[in-house]
């Protein structure tokens, strides 16, 4: 019997590891049928083995591309300095990666609850614990480049989001052809907000790829599959 829970490019992640993850991290769905209680434990380890297995990937992208991992003083201790922290609503079964990406804050700290909370559990909880998840990126979000025409375009489309108060109170229809430029946040404003957002939406998109193409290589132990192969008889794939 083996005694790591996966080969992260022919790193052993101990199981040990993954136990002590567990032990942070409280089951969300309580089951009370024996059966149920014993499967969802299984899928809980299988979960637990992804957001581990997604930091150590994080610290080797991390080394790879010379950047410091530290957390910041104020930021509570996560997996990747050998401890970890107790999520609020983690879940029992592991999701795919859709969803949102964590905040805009340059520091790596944590996402604020409310940004993580549409996200897969594995990314959200990986994020939450994982200085080096955060690190990268933040680095990628600090590599991308959104045209002006891209923000523009942004901007003319969604007009909806960018009604003055005054005509939110007036319940104005941003498409109607009674509404008129003073019923809109100028563009010059709006635009710093529009190019932050579609930074991040891009670097989510570029973490979600890098994920994907470093995962492929990761072996895992029988037992710590992911919980959505459904090579396994506890197979599920839940949003």
């Amino acid at each position: 019997m083996t005694n790591h829970a996966a080969l992260v490019q022919g790193r052993p992640i101990p199981k040990a590891h993954v136990d002590a993850f567990l032990e942070a991290v409280p089951a969300r769905d309580p089951e009370t049928r024996p059966e149920s209680l014993a499967r969802a434990e299984r899928q809980r380890r299988r979960w637990a083995t992804q957001v581990v297995v997604i930091d150590e990937l994080a610290r080797q992208a991390c080394e790879e591309r010379g950047l410091e991992t530290r957390p910041p003083l104020d930021a509570p201790r996560g997996i990747s300095d050998g401890s970890a922290t107790r999520p609020r609503g983690a879940g029992n079964c592991a999701t795919s990666h859709d969803g949102a990406a964590p905040d805009h804050r340059p520091d790596t700290a944590p996402p604020a609850e409310r940004t993580v909370a549409d996200l897969g559990s594995i990314i959200a909880v990986a994020l939450s614990h994982s200085p080096a998840a955060r690190t990268l990126l933040a680095h990628l979000e600090s590599e991308q480049h959104i045209p002006e025409a891209a923000i523009r375009d942004y901007y003319d489309r969604n007009r909806d989001r960018f009604l003055t108060p005054s005509a939110l109170r007036r319940g104005l229809n941003p498409y109607d052809p009674a509404a008129v430029p003073a019923d809109f946040l100028p563009y010059e404003r709006a635009r710093e907000d529009i190019e932050r957002e579609l930074r991040q939406a891009a670097a989510r998109w570029a973490f979600f790829a890098w994920l994907d193409h470093a995962r492929t290589g990761v072996e895992y132990a029988p037992g710590h599959e992911h919980p959505g192969d459904p090579s396994h008889p506890d197979h599920e794939h839940r949003h």
